[in-house]
Formats: C-alpha cells, structure tokens, sequence
C-alpha cells in the first residue's frame, strides 16, 4: 500500500474518502439511531479494483465523518469469496439487513447474499442460507451481469431490483418480491431499455417514488467501454416502470448513485466520484476514489429531476466574498482556493458566453471553465493543463441545459481539490475531475461579468 501524501493538493478535504486506498460504489446507506452510516466498496489491499469490501464511515450532521473499521470483508469458500459487492440496506424489524452481491473468483457468477448487523452496524453475521438469490432468469441467458440488489418495502411484502440485462436486447432491471428477504420470487422485468439507447447493460439501479411520480435511476454501459447515469420519470403500474421523461442524471464522472429516505423523509442520492487519470498515478497517490456531496432530490412542477447538495455542508463554509449585478468591475475574483462552495446566478440573454474559471493557474495556461453559450444551451465543463499528459484526460464535458422563459442561469459548484461538482438550476449536473499541477493553481475569474446578477463564494473547512 501507498502511503497518501501528506500535502497532497489534488486530494479532497470536505468531501468523504477513506484514508487510502480505493474506494467506489456508495452501498447500504442508512440513517440508524440518528446517525448516519455509509458503507461503500473498498480494497483494503491499495488504492486499485480489487478484493472488494464494504468500507464504514458514520456521520451525525452529513458533513464531517469518520472512517470506521471494514464491516464486512469477504468469506473464503464462500459464494462471496472473491468480493463483497455493491447492495443496499434496510431496517427488518428492528435489525440493519445488508443484501449485496457475492462473487466468485472470475466473477462469472454473481449472487444476491444477506448479512445482519449489531446495534452499531460495526459487526456483522452473514446469513447462513446464503445465497438468498442464485438464479439468472432464463431469458437473460447469462449469470456474469446479475447484481446490485435495490430493496424495498411495500404493503404487500419486499421487492426488489437486480440490475442486468438480456442478450441482444438491452440493459434490464429484474423485479422480485419476499415476504421476508430469504424467499425471493422472480415476477419479470421492471424494465427493459434499448441497447443503443440506454445502454447494453444496467448498474445500481435505484427505484422510488417521488412526487407524483416514480424514477428509475440507472448506471448504464455502452458498447466501447462508455457509462453514464441515466434518471427515468413516469409511472408504476401493475409491478412495471413505464418512463414518461428520460435525461442524463451526471454527463461526468458520477456514477452508481445510491438512494435512501433518512428520518426528516428526505430522499438523498449518494454517488461515487470517479478518477479521471492512469491507474498508476492513483496508486502512487495512495487513493482512489471520492463520494460525491449527499444531494436532496424532488420533482420540480414540470416532473424534472431536481437535486441540491444537502443544506448541512453549509455549516463548513467560512470566509466569503459576495457580489451583485453591477458590482464585478475586474474578471479576477479576490477569493482564491482549491475547497471552494460557489452559487451564482446570471443573465444568460446578457452576454453571448458566462461561466467562471476555477483553479486557475497564474499565467492562466492551467484551469477548468465551466460556461454557458445561450445561443446552443450548452452548458460545458472545459479542463486545461499547463502540460499535456496523456495519463490524465481533458476532454470537453457537457450537456443541453434549456433555460425556461424568464430564466436565469443558477449553478451551484463544490471546487474541492481534484472534484468539481457542477449543477445547473437544480436539474443538470456534470461532475469533473482536474489535478491542478501545484496548489497555487488556485485563481477564480468570471466570464462575462457584466451578466452576474449575483455571486458567492465561500472558502470551505477540512472534515479530516
């Protein structure tokens, strides 16, 4: 293992990763007893895919959190001996059940296993029964893609997801139902996408209503390698999704959101934060892997997906510089930092490109601009590097963010060493990755000044 560097600034410091190591999926998230547990997939081994855990780290406010020991590690001759993979949790009764994905040692088959926690969730008894689920339906024609379990409960017993798909069609999320979560019935696809559409295969997917609506989130994989998260709205009727409004969740590095209601009824998305450089650059790090900001989801009166980072990091602001329409007379901001938390509003009919640049270098050669052109909508995410390496990767980011008449544009930005999170109006996200070459990459600059309406930054405090 690598140790992690010290003064490393390109490593996080509000938002949660582990010590070292790697780190992706977020899994069994759950508030029990009022504090907040989030469990997530982790090589204890080094900051690489491999021998996948359930990390543990535990919260009472989702800002500041600490790291707790492996909850559960895999068992040899087992049918989780080669990995403890991604699931959910939810409260039987009275004891935190676990179900997660167990896999062999080339993971050729994958299986749907139980564990029960202790009033802590800090020790765990795996289900003697276990597997509580092995069989492929036979129209899927395969057991390689068959994980993730989504659990919950309904008037009439447990259901759950199993994310996958069918040969030659497309990605698919298998439903099934219990009446105590060791008994499971296979009912028949919740849905099923189209390959070219929504991808050959389905990850993590996340079922829950919200609203007066149902939403389908779904990480999916394309053919060549490509993955993104998708948010499906529309109806449940009769035990199936029928999508209404489809829209990438995250065009950047998010992935394999997990959801959960905590105690207030608030439903939270959870996300892994992926690297967007070489495997031997995040080992040489010493870790891998960020968890994005919790955000709150709700539906906005048009049934669009919304999400806002949770209102408690707010507490880990502190200094702040504010400005208004008319005030920005220079591009240069005199706030500067790599953990910044930033709202502002714009009049995007008032210039023909706005955005901000964010850890800027002082010749300018290094940065990431985030703007928005009202002619196209598009709204971009723009990564440059002082030197060119072909181990870091600085395409264009981006998607089509349509202002509603009236409207200005309002993005939220979390800047946090190597993490950019980007929310456009509460309903289009790009999270980004860009490894500043030296902490004094740190400059902010406003484009188009003239169409600020409103700006605030705040300098951010370390968690850890």
């Amino acid at each position: 293992m690598t140790p992690v560097t010290p003064q490393d600034h390109q490593r996080p410091t509000y938002h949660f990763l582990p010590a070292a190591n790697w780190m992706n999926d977020p899994n069994g998230v759950i508030q029990w007893r009022g504090r907040y547990h989030l469990f997530f997939q982790y090589n204890p081994d080094g900051a690489y895919h491999a021998n996948m855990h359930w990390g543990h780290a535990v919260s009472d406010d989702l800002a500041h959190w600490e790291e707790l020991p492996v909850a559960i590690a895999p068992t040899p001759n087992s049918p989780d001996q080669a990995g403890i993979w991604s699931g959910c949790m939810v409260d039987d009764g009275g004891t935190p059940t676990a179900i997660y994905t167990g896999v062999n040692d080339d993971y050729s088959r994958q299986v749907q296993c139980l564990a029960f926690g202790d009033e802590d969730l800090t020790r765990w008894t795996k289900h003697s029964g276990n597997p509580v689920l092995a069989d492929v339906p036979a129209h899927c024609f395969q057991a390689r893609d068959f994980r993730d379990p989504f659990v919950w409960r309904a008037d009439d017993g447990w259901y759950m997801t199993v994310s996958g798909h069918i040969d030659g069609v497309g990605g698919a999320a298998l439903l099934y139902r219990s009446e105590d979560l060791r008994e499971w019935r296979y009912l028949h696809p919740l849905f099923v996408g189209e390959g070219a559409r929504h991808g050959y295969n389905f990850e993590c997917v996340n079922f829950f209503p919200l609203g007066e609506k149902w939403v389908t989130i779904i990480s999916s994989m394309y053919a060549g390698g490509g993955a993104t998260v998708l948010a499906l709205v529309g109806r449940y009727e009769n035990q199936r999704f029928f999508p209404e409004s489809e829209t990438v969740y995250d065009a950047g590095y998010g992935y394999a959101p997990l959801t959960h209601v905590d105690d207030q009824g608030r439903r939270l998305i959870w996300a892994w934060l992926r690297e967007s450089r070489s495997v031997d650059q995040q080992k040489q790090a010493g870790w891998s892997g960020v968890q994005a900001i919790p955000r709150l989801l709700s539906l906005d009166s048009k049934h669009r997906l919304v999400s806002q980072p949770v209102p408690e990091i707010e507490a880990l602001r502190r200094d702040g510089f504010h400005a208004e329409a008319g005030d920005l007379i220079d591009e240069d901001l005199p706030l500067r930092g790599l953990a910044l938390d930033i709202e502002t509003e714009f009049d995007a009919a008032a210039a023909e490109t706005c955005g901000i640049e964010l850890a800027r270098s002082p010749d300018g050669r290094e940065k990431v601009a985030i703007t928005y052109d009202a002619g196209s909508a598009a709204l971009r995410v723009s990564r440059h590097y002082a030197v060119e390496d072909s181990a870091l990767e600085s395409e264009a980011q981006g998607l089509a963010h349509r202002l509603d008449p009236g409207e200005n544009l309002r993005l939220r930005i979390l800047l946090d060493g190597s993490v950019i999170e980007v929310i456009a109006n509460g309903r289009s996200r790009v999270t980004s990755r860009l490894y500043p070459s030296s902490s004094d990459s740190n400059g902010l600059r406003v484009i188009s000044p003239e169409a600020v309406r409103a700006l605030d930054v705040w300098e951010m405090r370390t968690i850890g």
